[in-house]
C-alpha cells in the first residue's frame, strides 16, 4: 500500500509539473507565457530543475535510448508522456532553428510510444500526431534548402 501511494504521488507530481510548464508555454490558466526568444532554454531549465529531465540530452538520443531514458522516470505514465510530447511540440513551434525538426521528431516519437503502450485509442492524440506530421512537412529538408538559396 505504501509503495502504491509513493508511485501515485510520483505520477501526480510529474503531471503537475508538466501541466504547469505546458500552461506557461501556451499562456493558459493565467500563467505568463515563456518568451519566444528563449522558450527552449527556459523550458529545458525548468524540466531539469523540477524533474531532473535533461531535454538537450534527450534530443541527442536515438529511439531506443530515448525510450530507455523515459522509462527511468518514476511517474512517466501515458498521460505524462503525452504532456511531455505536447511541451516539446510547443517548443518546436517557437524554434526558428535547426532544432525544430529534431523537436518535432521527438514529440512524434513520444506520441508513438504512447500509442504502443496505451491500448486505448485516443482521438485527441491522433489529432496531435497529425498536427506534428503537418509541421514536419513544413520544415522538410527541401524547404530548408529552398530557404537557404533565397
Amino acid at each position: 500500500m505504501g509503495q502504491e501511494d509513493y508511485l501515485l504521488r510520483g505520477i501526480e507530481k510529474m503531471g503537475a509539473v508538466l501541466r504547469a510548464i505546458l500552461n506557461r508555454l501556451t499562456g493558459t490558466k493565467g500563467n505568463i507565457a515563456f518568451t519566444a526568444e528563449n522558450t527552449f532554454e527556459q523550458t529545458s531549465e525548468e524540466l531539469n530543475r523540477e524533474l531532473g529531465f535533461d531535454l538537450s540530452r534527450f534530443l541527442s538520443l536515438d529511439k531506443a535510448e530515448s525510450e530507455d531514458y523515459l522509462s527511468r522516470f518514476e511517474g512517466m505514465n501515458t498521460a505524462n508522456l503525452e504532456s511531455l510530447a505536447e511541451i516539446i511540440h510547443q517548443i518546436a513551434l517557437e524554434e526558428p532553428t535547426d532544432r525544430q525538426r529534431i523537436l518535432l521528431d521527438k514529440a512524434l516519437q513520444i506520441y508513438s510510444l504512447c500509442e504502443t503502450n496505451d491500448k486505448t485509442f485516443s482521438f485527441d492524440r491522433g489529432q496531435r500526431i497529425q498536427a506534428i506530421q503537418k509541421a514536419q512537412l513544413a520544415v522538410s529538408p527541401k524547404n530548408n534548402l529552398d530557404n537557404l538559396c533565397s
